[in-house]
């Protein structure tokens, strides 16, 4: 039977793909967004930020952070395993607001990954430290449809799709494996979507870690030699930093405390802090291996509380 070696939490906001001089472009950004009232984030921010938000600061945390992105790296490579697995979130790359599953999985034999141009400065910034990319990557296809029939019979009702829009390719929280994490590796990658992101059908935290104790008990029961590593991808919390949540989840996730992270305040977990919601589904498929917590590091790239709260973990 296949069996999970390997478990990885891994940010990827835009941010952490940014030389450090560039965090003034998404300050700058943020400032503009219509999205945020950056003046009442501004009056409702953390005290003393221009502690934080300095030069000297931005390049302490961002050497940090792609440290913490090598090791990850490294490890991955250790471990080498068959199969990567990977929970992450579709932001209106593949389904739209007329087909929004709560949980689908992917089941085609490979995906494209798709070379963009960003038109927006900060977007360009940050594409350009990403690993050069194939076009197309094989799917992890076989475990695809174990996984399909056995979390079917343990009463998860998922989506599936097998094709991916060709202009856009695979979504951003999936394509992080082979442009940061795990640069130059062809070994096949099984996505599952979680919808953290749009309401009013986002699975719960519960629901969540469920979701990841079904998962570890279907990649157990496949008639394989695999050995298989599980990625959460995304979070912690961003584009407003919400250390209090960052702190539960991760809390939970190194006390192995579901109860801690079914509690998380679903509220606050909106636009990119809703991602935690993937490295929930993680936790529960790594409930029985030690994590190592290889770096938090809350990133404020502005006085208005803006930027990310970037975590790294494994379990092995």
């Amino acid at each position: 039977m296949a069996k999970i070696v390997l478990g990885i939490g891994a940010s990827h906001s835009p941010q952490m793909s940014q030389h450090w001089k560039n965090w003034q472009l998404m300050a700058d950004k943020d400032r503009e967004d219509p999205r945020m009232n950056f003046g009442e984030l501004l009056k409702k921010a953390p005290p003393n930020l221009e502690r934080v938000v300095n030069e000297a600061t931005w390049e302490q945390r961002a050497g940090a952070i792609q440290a913490a992105i090598a090791e990850l790296s490294n490890v991955l490579d250790s471990v080498r395993p068959d199969v990567v697995v990977m929970f992450g979130d579709d932001q209106h790359e593949q389904f739209l607001d007329d087909n929004m599953p709560a949980l689908a999985i992917y089941n085609g034999d490979s995906f494209p990954v798709i070379a963009k141009h960003w038109r927006a400065p900060w977007m360009a910034k940050e594409a350009e430290n990403w690993a050069p990319t194939d076009a197309e990557y094989p799917n992890a296809k076989a475990l695809a449809d174990h996984l399909l029939l056995s979390l079917i019979d343990q009463e998860f009702d998922l989506a599936r799709t097998n094709h991916f829009r060709e202009d856009v390719g695979i979504g951003h929280a999936f394509g992080f494996l082979y442009r940061r994490i795990w640069p130059g590796t062809r070994v096949p990658m099984l996505p599952i979507m979680v919808n953290t992101y749009y309401p009013p059908n986002q699975p719960t935290p519960k629901r969540c870690y469920e979701l990841g104790q079904a998962v570890k008990r279907a990649v157990e029961s496949w008639e394989s030699d695999a050995r298989v590593a599980v990625i959460a991808s995304g979070g912690l919390s961003h584009v407003i930093v919400d250390e209090e949540v960052d702190e539960q989840t991760l809390d939970g996730l190194r006390n192995k405390d579901p109860q801690r992270l079914w509690s998380l305040p679903r509220p606050r977990l909106k636009g990119g802090t809703s991602e935690v919601l993937n490295w929930v589904a993680l936790g529960g498929v790594v409930e029985s291996m030690p994590m190592t917590l290889l770096e938090y590091i809350p990133a404020y790239r502005s006085l208005a509380g803006t930027g990310v709260g970037a975590g790294f973990a494994y379990w092995r």
